[in-house]
């Protein structure tokens, strides 16, 4: 892997975009292929009824995470390890509302798979947004262009966020869907593109358009084995997540939530604010657009969500950016 090593970060040793292979035997291998063999069309069977039926049915919200948690057990996605951070294992229970995500809340998640937004729509019930690295708009999606936003480099290398599909049709901020739906969360991926877990890119300033009062809440998810996750975007890539996801016995998610973030810088809130230099990647992506921070403040912000991903997923911050990214894959496909 020596023709990647431009793509790892100076300061962490760390490759964020190299997808993660795991070893088997010859024997794990055959089992492998029965329960690929096995669970594929039953996989896309319950798919095609879900999203092409269930999804438009106005079902209760439990019954809704139900079908979900189905969608889940199909690839036996069912052990979860939720753990809130500061709070000591069997003491959930006892934390007030306010310490989970709530409506009214943000959801600012770590981005490794397509498993991040189903898990997410069958305990939270979301509202999904896709973000751009040098935006402060964003674009509300659906489920299903969660999950595809996994591996699709529309959404991901786009140059804009007008350039993704859609256009400039639909772009909106966190504050105006926080006032148009308060009774919902909102899920944000801040890095705006995957990575195998192992890093965590310079976060979108979209999160910097979160009203004083609305709690953000990071939430980092890892997957063990960690094979499902889909740092390179593509068709190849679906075949290889696919084959990981549905090949495996059994699957771990291991979720981490921290104490809530909120936004109280100035300019945000309308009070003033002095310009001061911001780190290399922030600066290269006010360079390159309009929507980065523009004061101390904010960028401790967006720091200090970064850190609490990082520290979750026992992960790097890296300064990486969706451009190196864009360059890699472009390496990636013909190597």
């Amino acid at each position: 892997m020596e023709k990647f090593s431009q793509f790892r970060d100076r300061g962490s040793g760390v490759s964020p975009f190299l997808p993660v292979t795991t070893l088997s035997s010859q024997l794990a291998r055959l089992g492998h292929a029965i329960c690929f063999c096995i669970r594929l069309p039953l996989l896309l069977f319950y798919a095609g009824v879900y999203f092409l039926f269930l999804q438009y049915i106005p079902l209760p919200v439990v019954i809704r995470k139900l079908l979900l948690w189905i969608f889940l057990a199909i690839p036996a996605v069912w052990w979860v390890d939720v753990q809130l951070d500061g709070v000591r294992r069997g003491l959930l229970s006892q934390q007030p509302r306010t310490r989970v995500p709530h409506p009214g809340s943000v959801i600012a998640a770590s981005f490794s798979s397509p498993l991040d937004a189903l898990y997410l729509a069958a305990v939270f019930n979301p509202i999904f947004v896709a973000s751009h690295p040098r935006s402060r708009k964003v674009r509300r999606i659906s489920l299903l262009k969660a999950v595809c936003y996994a591996l699709s480099a529309d959404f991901q290398l786009a140059d804009s966020i007008e350039s993704q599909p859609g256009g400039s049709r639909g772009l909106t901020d966190l504050r105006a869907l926080l006032s148009r739906y308060p009774n919902r969360i909102i899920v944000v991926f801040p890095e705006s593109g995957t990575t195998n877990g192992r890093g965590v890119l310079p976060l979108s300033p979209c999160l910097l358009t979160t009203p004083a009062e609305n709690a953000i809440f990071p939430i980092s998810l890892r997957y063990t084995p960690p094979d499902v996750t889909t740092p390179v975007p593509g068709f190849r890539a679906w075949i290889r997540f696919l084959w990981n996801l549905l090949g495996r016995p059994t699957h771990c998610v291991r979720v981490r939530i921290a104490e809530p973030i909120y936004n109280t810088s100035r300019a945000t809130n309308g009070g003033d604010w002095v310009n001061v230099p911001p780190p290399r990647a922030q600066q290269q992506q006010q360079q390159e657009g309009d929507g980065g921070p523009g004061n101390r403040e904010e960028q401790a912000l967006l720091d200090n969500v970064a850190e609490a991903l990082a520290r979750l997923g026992r992960a790097h911050r890296v300064n990486l950016t969706l451009r190196d990214k864009k360059a890699f894959v472009n390496v990636w496909v013909k190597r």
